[in-house]
C-alpha cells in the first residue's frame, strides 16, 4: 500500500464537498497530510488537493471504489493517486538545449522524480548527450512537406513509451491543433516573456535595443493558440543597462530552465488545474515538499 496518497478534485462549488471529503478519508482510515483548496468565484468552480495515507491498509484501487458516491454526487472531476508514482515523460528539444540539459541534470540528482521516458529531436545536436544518460533517443525531421507524418511519428512514440506528459524544452516546431487537442492538459511548452513585443528571430536582441529593464520567461499549457495556453510559471530577472546582447541571453537561459522545471514539478505532484484560459497551481507546503522531491 503506497504511504503517500493524493486527491484531486475538480467540480462546481457548493456547500458539503470539504465534509464529505474529510469524513470519507477519515472513515476510511486515512490521515490528512497535507490539504490546499480554491473557490474561483468568478467561475464557481472549486478545487483541492489532499495529500494523505492510509493507516488501516487500505488499497488504492478499494478507496477509488468507495469514493465513486461521492464524486457523483457532487459531479466532481476526482483522482486518487499513488503519490510515490513517477510520471512518465517525453522530451522535445531542436536547437538550444539548454532546459534540456537543465532538466536531464535535475533528473539525475532526484530533483525532478520522473521516469524521462524518450527525447525526440528535429535536429542531431544533442543526441550524444541523451544516448550517454541512458535515455531513447529519437530523430524526427519536420518540413512543411512532412509534418502530419512526423506528428504521427511522434504520436507513434507517446504510445509506445506510455508517455503521460510530453515537455517541449525549446521545441521550435509549431504543434497542429489535432495533437493539441489530443494532449490537452499533458504538453508543457517554455519560452521567452517578451510575447507579444518582440516576435520573431533573435528577440533577446530586440530586447536590448529597446532596453528592457526585466527578463522572464512563461510555461504553459500548449493549446491550438500559440504562446496563450493556461500559464503554470514564471519568472523575471532584472537588468541593467551595462549588460549586453550576449548577457540577456545568458540570463535569459537561466530564467527559462527555472520556471520550466518549477512548472513540471508543479504538474508531476497534481498541484496544478487548467481553470478555462487560467490555471490554479497549488504550492508545495514545507512539510510535503521534501517528500515531492524524493517521490
Amino acid at each position: 500500500m503506497p504511504n503517500n496518497l493524493i486527491l484531486t478534485v475538480k467540480c462546481k462549488s457548493t456547500r458539503g464537498i470539504v465534509v464529505a471529503i474529510s469524513t470519507f478519508l477519515a472513515d476510511s482510515g486515512c490521515n490528512i497530510v497535507d490539504s490546499s483548496q480554491f473557490d474561483d468565484l468568478d467561475t464557481g468552480k472549486f478545487f483541492t488537493r489532499v495529500s494523505f495515507i492510509s493507516e488501516e491498509g487500505v488499497t488504492l484501487p478499494a478507496l477509488r471504489e468507495a469514493f465513486a458516491p461521492v464524486t457523483k454526487k457532487f459531479g466532481m472531476e476526482a483522482e486518487i493517486r499513488d503519490g510515490t508514482s513517477r510520471m512518465k515523460v517525453l522530451l522535445m528539444v531542436s536547437g538550444f538545449g539548454h532546459c534540456l540539459n537543465d532538466l536531464l541534470y535535475r533528473w539525475k540528482i532526484g530533483a525532478l522524480p520522473i521516469d524521462i521516458v524518450g527525447v525526440i529531436s528535429n535536429h542531431f545536436d544533442y543526441q550524444k548527450v541523451v544516448v550517454n544518460h541512458d535515455i531513447p533517443f529519437h530523430h524526427i525531421k519536420v518540413t512543411k512537406e512532412n509534418k502530419p507524418q512526423a506528428e504521427a511519428q511522434i504520436m507513434a512514440v507517446v504510445d509506445q513509451t506510455g508517455a503521460e506528459l510530453i515537455v517541449l524544452a525549446r521545441y521550435m516546431q509549431i504543434l497542429s491543433d489535432e495533437m493539441c487537442q489530443r494532449m490537452s492538459g499533458r504538453i508543457i511548452n517554455i519560452h521567452h516573456s517578451f510575447l507579444p513585443s518582440f516576435k520573431g528571430a533573435n528577440p533577446y536582441k530586440q530586447a536590448y535595443e529597446r532596453g528592457v529593464k526585466l527578463i522572464g520567461a512563461t510555461a504553459h499549457y500548449v493549446t491550438a493558440d500559440l504562446d496563450e495556453g493556461p500559464i503554470i510559471e514564471q519568472d523575471t530577472a532584472r537588468i541593467t543597462h551595462a549588460q549586453s546582447a550576449e548577457d540577456y541571453v545568458s540570463i535569459g537561459r537561466d530564467v527559462e530552465s527555472q520556471v520550466l522545471a518549477r512548472a513540471i514539478h508543479a504538474h508531476i505532484h497534481h498541484r496544478t488545474f487548467i481553470n478555462g484560459n487560467k490555471t490554479v497551481v497549488f504550492p508545495a507546503s514545507a512539510g510535503s515538499y521534501a517528500s515531492e522531491r524524493m517521490g
